[in-house]
């Protein structure tokens, strides 16, 4: 049987690093620490898993600290989580399975990465990572921040997910100021660099940096065509942000440039057209995200919602507003399938039944 080596880095991380470590019991034949600085009680809870325990100072480098971890790994494969993450029950087995049954010849194994969920516990925001990897075949963590794994070969996805249960805020300034730092030191982006950057700069609400920045990251063109596609998403909504519509759709509608369209772009114009009261338009770029073939194996950010309950909710508001009532309910059906407790969609429904209460004759109303 193939055997695993679970590597982690992690500081100050007593709320949950029992609860990952305990999750890929039966999975995991080492457990490797590396502690970039624990304050806390962290290196105590990790030692009733493992005693391969190691110290890292910390130097800004999430990659420097990840390959550090990984070079004190000797099992066959190397599995890597953060102390946030967990293995579901269902993906606890799946895991197991694929343990027993894994090609020795497959280099590298994509795992969905679950990171954001709604009231329900449905996933609304997820994207693959590439999560176990062959040990002997040395691959590399790049990038000081957005750190990746450089894998190669054979490589192979699953439908295994990770589960993401973030319980205390990051340090918010972390990224952005190791960022700086690089470039205040004269030192370049990298252009995966540059649009992860220009991300932080968002998410900061520094809008007008990042328009800069994602549009130095595209004009370059030597981004990763999901990196691309999301760029022009999230340079759109800096735009609206600046109140710059025309831009907005300029930079939405570049996104068809690099592949075929993605329901999330949709959505955004959509959402565009409809907060300019354009609800014959908005109506087109929904219907047109409930029609998309979502793309298969892709590396890409996914927001599950636009490919399914988002066109449908947001038709039933559209299509309302165009006089085409029937329509539109059905549409808010479709949503309460997918989303049976959703309040706008409960809303729509007492709307839509209210408008049939009131059509009714005198004598029939109850």
């Amino acid at each position: 049987m193939n055997t695993i080596s679970l590597c982690m880095i992690v500081k100050n991380e007593e709320a949950q690093l029992a609860d990952c470590l305990s999750s890929v019991e039966g999975i995991a034949d080492e457990i490797i620490i590396a502690d970039t600085g624990s304050t806390d009680s962290t290196k105590k809870i990790a030692g009733e898993f493992t005693d391969k325990i190691f110290d890292f100072p910390w130097v800004d480098d999430f990659s420097a600290a990840r390959n550090f971890s990984f070079s004190k790994a000797t099992m066959d494969y190397i599995l890597w989580l953060d102390a946030d993450d967990v293995l579901l029950t269902e993906d606890r087995e799946k895991l197991k399975k694929l343990k027993e049954e894994l090609d020795p010849a497959v280099d590298a194994v994509m795992m969905k990465y679950n990171i954001a969920f709604d009231k329900s516990g449905a996933v609304t925001f997820s994207y693959y990572r590439e999560r176990l990897s062959r040990r002997e075949r040395q691959f590399l963590w790049r990038e000081p921040v957005h750190e990746y794994l450089a894998t190669g070969g054979k490589i192979i996805h699953t439908d295994i997910a990770v589960t993401h249960r973030k319980q205390k805020a990051s340090s918010s300034d972390r990224n952005l100021t190791i960022y700086r730092r690089i470039l205040d030191g004269g030192g370049d982006l990298t252009p995966r660099g540059l649009y992860y950057y220009a991300r932080e700069l968002k998410d900061h609400a520094q809008y007008a940096e990042a328009i800069r920045y994602f549009t130095l990251f595209l004009d370059g063109g030597k981004g990763w065509v999901e990196d691309n596609i999301a760029a022009c998403n999230e340079l759109g909504e800096c735009y609206r942000r600046e109140n710059l519509r025309q831009e907005q759709l300029t930079a939405l509608t570049r996104a068809f440039s690099y592949d075929t369209p993605r329901a999330e772009t949709c959505c955004a114009l959509g959402y565009a057209w409809k907060e300019k009261s354009d609800f014959k338009r908005a109506a087109f770029w929904f219907r047109l995200a409930g029609m998309l073939e979502r793309p298969e194996n892709s590396w890409g950010f996914f927001r599950e919602d636009c490919w399914g309950f988002i066109p449908c909710i947001e038709l039933a508001v559209c299509l309302d507003k165009l006089g085409q009532t029937q329509t539109a309910e059905q549409y808010n059906e479709m949503a309460g399938r997918l989303k049976p407790e959703d309040p706008a969609m409960l809303h729509n429904r007492a709307y839509f039944q209210s408008l049939k209460a009131a059509e009714q004759p005198e004598g029939q109303k109850t």
